[in-house]
């Protein structure tokens, strides 16, 4: 049960997300939070020692609710198919069709534009965001690992070259719907990526 302290906390930092994705780190104020969040500047100081403190849980927070997505998705994948080539198709194309049903834009990567304004922040906040996209290409990896040992590719490319394509199709794909007012481009790039899987691995 979510205490009242733990959803004052929660609280500020959903209205942080949310200016931040809109304006960026340095542009946003305290000030500008702790309204939003309707909350007291000393509520604030009382969960963050600063803005600093406040942007290491933002990147923790973050980088948790993509990876608890990215398994739900998984396990949805693997309740559909035992061949590690199709939960891979399969995890892309519900990761997909989850982004064509969002009611409004994309709001915006915190990693990326955390990365755009990365002098604004110390050391820890730099090696959580690195983290995180370490995962994501890990989480890839194992999936291509368990494809290779089935399926021969058609082409040579580094497994860590195809991982890391993904996070790229993805950041590229936020950027062109946000751009556009339009998530079908994100869901087509990662359908995409999808098709040049399919492509790379023979798929029926």
């Amino acid at each position: 049960m979510a205490t009242r302290s733990n959803s004052s906390r929660e609280r500020i930092l959903e209205s942080a997300e949310a200016i931040i994705l809109q304006k960026g780190f340095s542009a946003t104020s305290i000030e500008e939070i702790v309204e939003k969040a309707a909350i007291t500047k000393g509520g604030f100081f009382y969960h963050f020692e600063g803005k600093v403190g406040l942007a290491e849980a933002l990147v923790e927070r973050y980088l948790r609710q993509d990876s608890a997505l990215f398994n739900e998705l998984w396990q949805q994948a693997e309740s559909l198919s035992e061949d590690p080539l199709h939960r891979f198709l399969i995890f892309l194309k519900l990761l997909a069709d989850m982004m064509q049903r969002m009611e409004t834009t994309h709001p915006g990567c915190l990693v990326a534009g955390f990365t755009y304004e990365s002098v604004q922040f110390n050391d820890q906040v730099r090696q959580g965001m690195r983290a995180g996209l370490a995962s994501w290409r890990d989480m890839i990896l194992e999936r291509l690992a368990e494809i290779d040992a089935r399926y021969e590719r058609r082409a040579e490319i580094e497994s860590v070259t195809l991982a890391n394509m993904f996070t790229g199709i993805i950041e590229g794909g936020i950027l062109l719907a946000r751009n556009f007012d339009d998530n079908s481009l994100l869901a087509e790039q990662i359908l995409a990526y999808r098709g040049y899987v399919r492509m790379l691995y023979g798929a029926d």
